[in-house]
């Protein structure tokens, strides 16, 4: 019997069999993140046309290198994961008329999508039915219905006729940046594999990752412990947009991913072993302070050079596939440091991508300037990241709380929430209530249907100096920050455990420029408060040891958190007359009203002073 194993949204521990001991049966999330998932869902997935994604699969006449098929899978992933959450009956309608109407547009042979027959299999072909794959394969997840999960199977089935183990046409030369896009169909091969126990789709899974390593292909096990910007740099003559680039960030991700599905399947330590030394590479050479990355959603060593305004930075799909890898590697490892790194991003990168009023989400997230609704795509009112992430924004729920055994549940998260859970026969309910991080103070309460014996883990985050945890008021021992504190009692109804977390205030300094961080969440300045030039340089005024004077203020109109800060300014200053109260908000605040008369800056110039060296910590300044 093959070995049967798959993640289903809220359940995460599973018999041999798939069925599960211990699931999250419900989430409810409020306060600001809440409000945002929220309105995501709203306008950005049940908002969606469903007929405006399906027209290019009707026409099937694309010749150029388009990709308008990856928006349909896309955007019902988002969707399916988003009716988990919320329960929407006009949301699941949707689904299922979208599930409907695609699968009417396959052709005979199996294929969906929307290149015409001579043009298949080159420019984003396969990069689209991998979504279509996905999409397909959620769908059946949700609901059940045979006649989804047969489309994939048929649409699969025509792949691996045209592309499979003997056919001599190398998948790595179906798509550009060394045939990475291609090859990302890896991660729904595994999924069909897990359904339906065909060994043709193990045989095609383990074909496309000899592709990875073929002459050609991007070697991405290989080349694991090579900085992912310098894998394949590019020589003169050669385009940005080739097959020579190997830097795409977004499609190596993709590739990861499915390298950690063939993990499940296989034990194969080598795909672990790659996905974790390339994550590293990631963490150390290309996240940036907000948890994004990429030019053009490629890499190209933006760690260091982040403090420079930089062309079409931290693109969406970016964010959402690097917060997608993390999810997989917590998955199977465990470790904290995954969800630290998702909460980074989320407070962040992604909270910054959605316009205040929700209608849009932004492609580009620069870390100056402003923000601007993205074009449309491939002749259809929509584009890549307006698809991809309400997938990020519905993640966000079934990361907040985990069930990684039938006797334990993980608190990720820290939001003011709701979770229904079942371990066992048992059934746990959480009810979280907490201001974090505005605050670092969590409570919450455990309501048991009978005393139960269970494991609350919380994760204590790596990002602060100090956590105490407390039950019914009694300190917890044990606690390390970077790491689960595991609870292990009986537990009864009304239990209370809290957490309080330290907020600490952090200037980050990259040569001559700063920033500001509070807890896991990155400041900016924004010209809305009219305290001064934005790109005005500065100097901190009141810090000790790196940590700055933040004090909290009333947020502006459409900002969630609004800080002070007392700063030298302008390169007359004078250290006795010339400091003034800055102000900051969360980053994902600034700029949210899109407004290019407005603007905001993350790293702020720091001001020269050859008598200080540059700006060396004297009299209690920087």
């Amino acid at each position: 019997m093959k070995r049967m194993i798959f993640i289903l949204p809220f359940a995460f521990a599973l018999t041999a069999q798939g069925a599960p001991k211990s699931e999250v049966e419900s989430v409810k999330l409020g306060g600001y993140i809440g409000t945002q998932i929220d309105g995501c869902i709203e306008k950005r997935v049940i908002g969606q046309s469903v007929d405006e994604l399906i027209e290019p699969f009707k026409l099937q006449d694309e010749v150029n290198n388009r990709w308008a098929s990856e928006f349909w899978g896309k955007w019902i992933q988002g969707a399916v994961s988003s009716y988990r959450y919320n329960k929407s009956p006009e949301l699941l309608a949707k689904i299922e008329d979208a599930e409907k109407k695609l699968i009417a547009t396959q052709l005979p042979d199996g294929y969906i999508g929307d290149y015409d027959t001579e043009h298949q299999l080159k420019g984003w072909d396969v990069w689209g039915r991998k979504y279509t794959l996905l999409g397909l394969i959620k769908c059946y997840r949700l609901m059940g219905h045979k006649e989804a999960l047969k489309a994939a199977q048929r649409l699969l089935d025509y792949t691996i006729t045209q592309i499979g183990p003997g056919t001599g046409r190398h998948i790595n030369r179906c798509g550009m940046y060394r045939g990475m896009p291609p090859l990302s169909i890896l991660e729904p091969v595994t999924f069909m594999y897990n359904e339906t126990g065909d060994q043709r789709y193990l045989d095609f899974a383990k074909h496309i990752v000899e592709e990875m390593e073929g002459a050609e292909g991007p070697k991405l096990l290989t080349k694991a412990d090579v900085p992912v910007s310098m894998r394949y740099p590019l020589q003169e003559g050669q385009g940005w947009w080739s097959f020579e680039n190997g830097q795409k960030g977004y499609e190596m991700m993709s590739c990861y991913v499915g390298l950690l599905e063939m993990y499940r399947l296989t034990a194969n330590a080598q795909y672990l072993q790659a996905a974790l030394s390339t994550w590293n590479h990631i963490m150390q050479e290309e996240i940036n302070i907000t948890g994004g990355a990429c030019s053009l959603e490629c890499w190209y060593g933006g760690q260091r050079l982040q403090q420079l305004p930089t062309a079409h930075t931290m693109e969406t799909c970016v964010t959402f596939t690097w917060m997608q890898f993390c999810e997989r590697l917590h998955e199977i490892t465990g470790e904290a440091k995954y969800i630290d790194q998702i909460e980074r991003t989320m407070y962040n990168a992604l909270m910054a991508s959605i316009k205040d009023d929700h209608s849009q989400i932004v492609k580009y997230v620069p870390l100056e300037g402003f923000r601007r609704e993205g074009e449309h795509q491939c002749d259809v009112k929509i584009n890549c990241c307006n698809a991809n992430a309400p997938r990020a924004f519905a993640m966000i729920p079934r990361i907040a709380y985990r069930t990684p055994s039938e006797s334990r549940i993980d608190v990720n998260l820290y939001i003011p929430s709701s979770a229904k859970v079942k371990l066992g026969k048992r059934t746990i309910q959480l009810e979280q209530a907490t201001h974090y991080p505005q605050d670092g103070q969590v409570d919450i309460t455990v309501t048991p249907d009978k005393e139960t014996q269970a494991q609350l883990a919380l994760r204590i985050p790596g990002w602060t100096p100090k956590a105490t945890v407390t039950v019914n008021g009694e300190e917890v021992q044990g606690v390390t920050t970077g790491q689960y504190l595991v609870i292990d009692r009986t537990w009864k109804a009304g239990d209370k455990v809290s957490l309080a977390v330290d907020m600490p205030s952090r200037i980050v300094r990259l040569e001559q420029f700063v920033a500001y961080e509070r807890g896991p969440v990155v400041l900016a300045r924004d010209s809305r408060f009219n305290d001064g030039f934005v790109d005005e340089v500065i100097m901190p005024a009141s810090t000790q040891n790196g940590t700055p004077t933040l004090t909290p203020a009333t947020p502006m109109p459409g900002t969630w958190m609004t800080f002070t800060t007392p700063v030298i300014h302008g390169t007359y200053s004078d250290r006795q007359c010339d400091i003034i109260q800055m102000h900051l908000c969360d980053f994902a605040s600034a700029g949210n009203q899109w407004d290019e008369k407005t603007r905001y800056r993350v790293w702020l110039p720091l001001l020269y002073e050859p008598m200080y060296k540059g700006g060396t910590a004297i009299n209690g300044y920087w």
